[in-house]
């Protein structure tokens, strides 16, 4: 067990890992989960939407009354000291008395539990009513995104404006399906999972109000026996409220994630309701202990068995051969309408190990669990887990098996560029595929919790995971943000990811907490981190706890009530060093050393490092000789343009360089590794240029294009690898002879450069430098070629040549072929090349796509911040040589889709994708 405060500078715990019922085919795939007791049904096909227009007047059906929002949130610093809540009185019939009790599972006071009022709101409301015509509304499937389809908000004093992504995200809408519901589940219990809706959501069934869940990247259950029709059809009705000014970034609009309905019997494991945890691991065996929380929705009391029998998994989440432990069976005695946890352990021999990649394989076991009464099965349950041992030490770092891990990790925000918020589980993996060849290992999601399948994924690829609940507490970055509802949710949302989240393998720690802004009011900050702290350690004492704090200093009483210290940019310095001396804000010193001396015993990471700026392929001039610079125009920026410089140099103001992060991490040791802001360019907050509309910040653009940046972090962190990469491109007609400063990228550590076949000199990293550079190279078009070396010996080269004029297209898909499923997806790389087939780095025509057979183009992108563009037009112009084109194959039609683009003046191309099942 992690014990909650470290007296020992080496602490050791073990935990093992679940998701609830599905494994990942089944995620995808619409049809019925089937046991005999049990169905969980995915019901994302087939709803009705409706949205009301900009100058629409909304229903009156609001959760709460909330303060007007007359501040510019693109105006505000990202690092800016968050502020109070307004105050807002209002005599408007509100339906949070009704909503809330939708938590009480959650709240452990029985006293503080909330009790629903009589009444119906809503129910006279046509939209929730089963007469309602919905034909006119659009037919949609979820996952859905509302707002990802655009257009995009152009200029300033726009009402959405760079900070949210440009997008019309805001507003209040509707969802409507019928469920069928057979008279056979007459007596069975009904319920609704809802995986994520943003935000505010409210469910009515057949015109009666059953809940809801304010909080919009939280995960929730529904109890709809009550109000279920059986032997007929049954009308859900969901609306959602999204407000501007609610986020900091791009949230995404509508139910985003999926949505489940799942059949028992009266009596049956409760939602969430497993817990596994596993001790004394060692190659030779491993103890498994599972705590099971039963249910009962009946009138009738009984003694039931509940018996547990484990699986390993294969790479793909399937179940093999046969039972290798068993739980001996335990009983509960079970009162009409109540809940009761049994235990159980074993102890498996020669265990397979869930270790991080690529130091080990990421192996995975599955507990089937069944209750009985009377020898006859009520209730079959799965959950899936990994055995590994973590330590934690304050010296030397993270440890997973005895190995020492590293973490090379990146932070993630939860839309997937083009697609939106929109959920869809080869897009996640495909972010998590790149990432992994960047050499990443650890993900902090950041500032939310993720997708519950996006958990499933780290499990099976092996990523390490911080996972984080809230933004804000009590004091509020953005007029309607969390903040509003925090008082009354944060226990319920709290305990709702520790209890959805806590038996995945991937887990290290848990944040409640980002750059609060009870940071700066001391005792009283540190009282809220401590009621959140006792929460999180009552439902898992296994894993550390933090919050990221990038004002808090050693000596604030904050620090103190977590388990693990974690800084962001503290760790290297805010506004530190000459290039950013005098800049407003905060401004600190390297505080690693400080936060060492003051916590000893606590293992530090930099949860946010970097907050580096670039666009692809753009190059500015002149180069900072330095190895860090704030941003501004003629200093790798170019604000007409809406463009930062590719020399990989620049930051914004509060943040560094990824050379400056290396070598502040290199001189501390002991710090543990950390998250980079951020490992993929994110829809919102483009700092520095607010009139674009995504972040400038990712080591990978937002279609999935590699920055120069992505070769740096590689290199470094992936040493081994023969790595060499030249940057800039040698396209500069009309900078012949002026200087063109020439660096490399490497895992070498010397190299010599050629230009047009003239060595340019040879150079070695000296201590803390990761680059080479040739900073006084005058421009002449042909080739420049570097050969590197590692250890005297020959290691990697890499060239780049002046082009030709642009010829020709390519299309490359990173998937030939693809399921028919409506869901898998192929990403085809579009690229502009000379007669040739070199990419023509500044090229950027305008593309024309089209698509024949049983599929779909779903978006474009080129990954340029500033393009405007909708995701969802085929016409879009190429970004420095390359652009994007996401397909799917429709439902139930196998067969072969042709993608072509096109353009004027140069040859088209096309790509065959094949469908199947």
């Amino acid at each position: 067990m992690y014990q909650s405060k470290l007296n020992k500078k080496s602490i050791l715990h073990s935990i093992g890992m679940c998701l609830l019922v599905t494994l990942p085919i089944l995620a995808q795939n619409p049809k019925t989960k089937n046991t005999e007791v049990r169905e969980r049904i995915n019901i994302n096909n087939g709803w009705k939407f409706y949205k009301y227009g900009e100058n629409e007047k909304a229903d009156d059906l609001i959760y709460d009354v909330c303060p007007e929002v007359n501040e510019n949130i693109d105006r505000i610093a990202a690092d800016a000291k968050p502020t109070e809540a307004l105050k807002v009185e209002s005599k408007k019939e509100v339906l949070k008395p009704y909503i809330l009790p939708t938590g009480n599972a959650f709240i452990k006071d029985q006293a503080k539990k909330h009790v629903r009022p009589a009444g119906n709101p809503g129910s006279d409301f046509a939209f929730v009513q089963s007469g309602f015509n919905d034909k006119g509304w659009e037919s949609i499937n979820l996952p859905h995104d509302w707002a990802i389809k655009g257009p995009f908000y152009k200029g300033d004093g726009t009402i959405i404006g760079g900070g949210m992504g440009r997008l019309p995200i805001q507003g209040v809408a509707w969802y409507r399906r019928k469920i069928d519901v057979p008279l056979s589940d007459k007596g069975k219990s009904v319920f609704l999972d809802i995986d994520g809706a943003m935000s505010y959501a409210m469910v009515w069934l057949n015109g009666k109000l059953v809940g809801g869940w304010p909080y919009g990247y939280a995960s929730w259950q529904l109890d709809l026996t009550p109000y279920i029709i059986p032997g007929g059809e049954n009308q859900l009705a969901i609306r959602v409220d999204n407000p501007i000014g609610s986020a900091r970034w791009y949230p995404g609009a509508g139910i985003y994630r999926s949505i489940w309905l799942t059949k028992t019997q009266p009596v049956h494991i409760a939602n969430w309701g497993t817990y596994i945890t596993t001790s004394n691991v060692s190659a030779a065996s491993a103890n498994i202990d599972l705590k099971v929380t039963l249910e009962n929705n009946s009138d009738a009391q009984g003694s039931y068995q509940v018996a547990t029998e484990i699986y390993l998994l294969d790479s793909k989440g399937n179940k093999t051969g046969q039972a290798v432990a068993k739980i001996t069976p335990a009983n509960a005695a079970l009162k009409p309408r109540s809940q009761e946890t049994v235990s159980g352990s074993v102890i498996l021999k020669n265990p397979k190990l869930w270790e991080p990649v690529p130091e080990g394989t990421p192996n995975r076991y599955v507990a089937v669990t069944t209750v009985s009464l009377n020898g006859k099965t009520v209730d079959t349950y799965t959950t899936n887990f990994g055995i590994r041992d973590l330590r934690f030490d304050a010296e030397k770092g993270i440890f997973v098996n005895g190995k020492h891990i590293y973490l090379k990790g990146v932070n993630q925000h939860h839309d997937l560029g083009a697609l939106g918020a929109a959920f869809n589980v080869r897009a996640a993996e495909r972010q998590l595929e790149i990432l992994r060849e960047l050499g990443c290992n650890a993900i902090r999601f950041s500032h939310n919790p993720p997708d519950p399948q996006l958990l499933e994924l780290t499990d099976k690829m092996g990523f390490l995971v911080v996972d984080e609940v809230f933004d804000c507490w009590e004091l509020k970055k953005t007029p309607l943000d969390f903040h509003l509802i925090f008082p009354e949710w944060h226990e319920q949302d709290l305990r709702a990811m520790l209890r959805r989240d806590r038996n995945h393998p991937s887990i290290i720690m848990w944040s409640f907490g980002n750059e609060v802004g009870e940071q700066y009011t001391d005792i009283q900050g540190a009282e809220v981190a401590k009621r959140l702290q006792a929460i999180t350690k009552e439902e898992d004492a296994t894993r550390p706890t933090t919050i990221s704090m990038n004002y808090a200093k050693p000596n604030m009483p904050l620090p103190a009530v977590v388990d693990l210290i974690s800084l962001n940019y503290q760790g290297e310095g805010i506004r530190n060093g000459d290039a950013y001396a005098g800049l407003k804000g905060i401004n600190t010193p390297p505080l690693f050393p400080a936060f060492h001396e003051k916590f000893p015993d606590k293992v530090i990471v930099s949860s946010e490092n970097a907050a580096a700026v670039s666009s692809r392929g753009e190059y500015i001039f002149p180069v900072y000789k330095g190895n860090s610079s704030p941003i501004r125009d003629g200093q790798g920026g170019d604000s007409k343009k809406q463009q930062v410089s590719s020399y990989e140099l620049y930051s914004v103001d509060f943040g560094a360089s990824a050379d400056k992060v290396f070598a502040s991490m290199e001189k501390h040791p002991y710090v543990a590794g950390g998250f980079v802001w951020s490992g993929w360019d994110y829809i919102g907050e483009p700092t520095p240029y607010y009139l674009s509309k995504s972040s400038y910040f990712g080591v990978i653009d937002l279609a999935g294009f590699k920055k120069d940046r992505f070769y740096l972090y590689q290199s470094h962190w992936k040493p081994e690898l023969p790595i060499a990469h030249i940057l800039p491109h040698w396209n500069w007609t009309g900078r012949e002879g002026e200087i063109t400063p020439v660096h490399v990228f490497t895992s070498g550590d010397e190299a010599e450069l050629f230009l047009n076949g003239k060595s340019l000199g040879r150079k070695k990293k000296e201590q803390y430098e990761y680059r080479l550079r040739w900073d006084d190279v005058k421009y002449t078009p042909g080739e420049l070629k570097v050969v590197t070396y590692k250890n005297g010996k020959k290691w990697a080269e890499d060239m780049v040549k002046t082009t030709t004029k642009s010829t020709k297209l390519t299309l490359t898909p990173d998937r030939n072929v693809i399921k028919a499923d409506g869901e898998d997806l192929s990403f085809i790389t579009v690229t502009v090349t000379d007669k040739d087939g070199l990419m023509v780095p500044d090229a950027k025509n305008m593309l024309k796509f089209s698509i024949e057979g049983p599929g779909e183009i779903v978006a474009t992108d080129n990954g340029d911040s500033a393009n405007l563009t909708s995701f969802a037009s085929l016409e879009k112009e190429a970004f420095n040589g390359l652009c994007l084109v996401i397909v799917r194959a429709k439902p139930g039609q196998q067969g072969k889709i042709k993608v072509k683009a096109e353009s004027a003046g140069l040859q088209q191309a096309s790509v065959i994708i094949t469908t199947g099942k």
